[in-house]
């Protein structure tokens, strides 16, 4: 069995946040080419933020430049898991329903919320927990936080696989339209 970790652990969210994007996993791991938060090829959150501020596709910019408009439109990423023990040879294994079982460690993400003074709104991306037990066991105690706490919350269609206008309305909606 492997111990994996999560490649991003050390980031700490920004105290001025006011969108919190959830995520599930990011493996430190051989075979993951993410160099942030939803840095792989096949990931369209990058295309989809900017987009929805009528700004230039970021999915193809250095860390900077995205680190510079989340820091600008006070949005930061957490994901739900810290650690996972998993078989060797899947590591780099990051499908949902595989590693739901296989978590070590969960993130305190609602400690973390608790810190954000200017949070507005918290989304999953996600949408169905169908084979994800543990994580929407996860997630329904964040978003029953968020509504006792009066903040937005709501699970979104995943930024990954494809882009389409279906859901850039959607997550613009969420970031624009969707505020209280």
């Amino acid at each position: 069995m492997s111990t994996v970790r999560h490649r991003f652990l050390d980031h700490h969210l920004n105290p001025a946040t006011e969108t919190l994007i959830i995520g599930t996993f990011n493996p430190e791991a051989l075979g993951n080419s993410a160099n942030f938060f939803y840095g792989r090829n096949r990931n369209f959150l990058w295309t989809l933020l900017p987009t929805a501020y009528q700004e230039g596709d970021l999915k193809k910019t250095d860390n900077q430049e995205k680190i510079t408009f989340i820091e600008k439109r006070k949005i930061d990423y957490i994901d739900l898991i810290s650690e996972i023990i998993v078989e060797k040879g899947q590591e780099a294994n990051f499908d949902d329903e595989y590693i739901d079982n296989k978590v070590s460690s969960w993130r305190d993400v609602i400690s973390e919320i608790d810190q954000l003074k200017n949070i507005k709104r918290v989304c999953f991306t996600r949408k169905t927990f169908s084979g994800i037990p543990n994580m929407k066991r996860q997630v329904k105690a964040i978003q029953e936080h968020c509504e006792s706490r009066d903040i937005y919350f709501k699970a979104i269609v995943t930024p990954a696989r494809y882009y389409s206008n279906d859901k850039q309305t959607e997550w613009t909606n969420f970031l624009l339209n969707d505020n209280r």
